[in-house]
């Protein structure tokens, strides 16, 4: 499965802090259809995902009944992106 997206990163200053970008509303349905298939647990779906030229594998983390994915600090500092920074991204589910 492959999605595409725009959205905005933010940033996550808990006892953990990271920067995500959270998946639209109406692409999270076909994104819990197939979690049962390949969540390893507590709903995390394994992706490879691509911002511009950078790509990385990683894993959605369900929140509030949508999804976000991480952005890993070498991410944003290849693809030039701060807090706020409106990205489009690709992502393939890996079965």
């Amino acid at each position: 499965m492959e999605l595409e997206f725009r959205g905005e990163i933010w940033f996550w200053r808990g006892p953990a802090p990271w920067h995500f970008v959270t998946v639209p509303e109406d692409r999270c349905g076909p994104l819990e259809d197939v979690a049962p298939l390949v969540s390893y647990g507590w709903g995390m779906i394994p992706v490879t995902a691509r911002i511009g030229a950078t790509e990385w594998e990683t894993s959605l983390f369900p929140k509030d009944g949508r999804y976000v994915v991480p952005v890993r600090a070498n991410v944003r500092r290849a693809e030039r992106l701060d807090v706020g920074d409106a990205v489009t991204v690709r992502l393939v589910v890996d079965a």
